[in-house]
């Protein structure tokens, strides 16, 4: 739905005549979280699994009026969290007209706004700004400066004619440029120590002071921030006093179970479409992947302390996606349905995204292997009851089948009918009769039957063959 137009009110004559007024912006912030809550619905949106855990932590510091600080490891939405905080500002605020900081026309804070109101008094002109106009962010790294983040004088402006120790000579930072709204800063640890003691007063006192100046702008800003834990970054620290200012941390974390880690990847995905292929994931492989996420954060081998991110399993269920979508182009199939053996194809993805912590000789892809293979297992045990499947073990005594990622679904359909003890549970996996969705059925019981111990595995190149250990 687009925003609704600005007010017409075009001076601060009509302002006030409007009975409008104004009101900090923490308040304005409180007062819309509360009708949202009061209505039944959350105060961001788009944030899955953390219903219960951070959203009700984040109502408190809102509704309190706090500065808030994000503690977390990468991947666990904190941006975004940050973000979405802007759509609890006013759809509408009006300012200063030409000011930099957004200045009230009822209480002027900059020079410039000040001599205009005085200058022009009902007929002072008045602007409108959006949310987006009212929402700063900052990006901390090692070089970045007061002048950054505070101010600085502007050499062009002292070349115009105007003194030193004029106030119109400042050119405000990104805090300044923010007041009346909401300025957040990613890796708050990543800033300079010096520089966060620049923080202090923005925070406490609610005003800046820029160099030597005696100008002292009494802002109105929320802060927000996002960390990393401190025990595992060795980039910075949080300085103690800058820490004690902020009213609320608020502890994001990783998906606590499976599916909510499918609804996230889910959501975040981003698949290429690709013109005559259409691609069909089935559930159990958007399982299989979101599983492979929660195992990486829980095994000794990968590097817990940087943190598994919800990322990985994006990128991972976009490259399955795309690994199946490039087989129907080279088979000239107008569907696309992921299979077990398309796996092999998220190595690449899943070591992009973790760093591996081990001491023994085992290749990064084998690790990787091993995790996809545990992943596979544990949704074959969850999808499927192994007493469906003794008959088709046994049909696999006087023969095999063959599977591969290179395969035409058509072959999948030839294996089964000659084998109803398998097809029965293949299909009823499936949950349709398409040849597609008959081949990634297949695959996933018979290399679930495999890694239960049930069926031998011979493997050549890009194909599998799966047959009884009997045989």
């Amino acid at each position: 739905m687009a925003p609704a137009p600005p007010p017409r009110l075009a001076t601060l004559g009509e302002l006030r005549a409007s009975g409008w007024r104004s009101q900090p912006v923490k308040q304005e912030v409180r007062q819309n979280a509360a009708r949202r809550i009061a209505a039944g619905q959350p105060v961001v949106e788009g944030l899955v699994g953390y219903e219960r855990t951070v959203l009700p932590a984040l109502e408190n510091a809102l509704l309190a009026g706090h500065d808030i600080i994000f503690l977390g490891e990468r991947g666990q939405a904190k941006t975004r969290l940050m973000r979405s905080l802007a759509t609890l500002l006013d759809e509408w605020l009006p300012v200063v007209a030409g000011s930099e900081i957004l200045d009230d026309p009822f209480y002027p804070t900059s020079r410039y706004a000040r001599d205009l109101v005085a200058s022009k008094g009902e007929g002072c002109p008045i602007e409108w700004a959006s949310p987006e106009m009212r929402f700063g962010e900052k990006l901390a790294t090692p070089d970045t400066s007061i002048a950054d983040l505070i101010g600085e004088v502007d050499p062009v402006k002292v070349a115009e004619g105007r003194y030193l120790s004029d106030e119109l000579t400042l050119n405000y930072g990104l805090v300044p440029r923010t007041n009346r709204g909401i300025f957040s800063i990613n890796e708050l640890p990543d800033l300079a120590e010096r520089i966060q003691v620049g923080l202090l007063n923005v925070l406490e006192e609610r005003d800046v002071q820029i160099r030597g100046y005696k100008v002292r702008l009494p802002l109105d800003v929320m802060l927000v921030a996002s960390a990393n834990p401190e025990d595992y970054t060795s980039r910075g620290r949080i300085i103690t006093p800058l820490k004690d200012r902020f009213g609320a941390q608020i502890r994001t974390h990783y998906p606590l179970d499976t599916g909510t880690e499918v609804k996230v990847i889910l959501q975040e995905a981003a698949p290429a479409g690709i013109d005559g292929v259409t691609v069909d994931v089935p559930p159990y492989m958007a399982e299989i992947v979101a599983t492979l996420s929660q195992l990486a954060r829980e095994s000794p081998q990968v590097n817990q302390r940087s943190g598994v991110s919800v990322r990985l399993g994006v990128a991972n269920y976009e490259t399955l996606v795309a690994a199946a979508a490039r087989r129907a182009l080279r088979l000239g199939e107008a569907e696309a349905v992921p299979r077990v053996s398309d796996l092999t194809a998220l190595a690449p993805s899943t070591l992009g995204k973790i760093e591996l912590d081990t001491l023994d000789d085992t290749g990064d892809d084998e690790l990787v292997a091993r995790l996809v293979r545990q992943a596979v297992l544990n949704v074959f045990r969850s999808r499927v009851s192994p007493a469906e499947l003794g008959q088709a073990v046994s049909e696999l005594d006087d023969g095999s089948v063959e599977v591969g990622d290179d395969l035409p679904s058509s072959a999948y359909v030839q294996a089964l009918e000659p084998r109803p003890g398998l097809r029965a549970p293949v299909g009823k996996l499936a949950g349709s009769e398409r040849p597609t969705a008959l081949a990634a059925a297949t695959e996933l019981i018979l290399e679930g039957l495999h890694l239960s111990k049930r069926l031998n595995k011979n493997v050549h190149g890009s194909t599998a063959v799966y047959r009884s250990k009997r045989s």
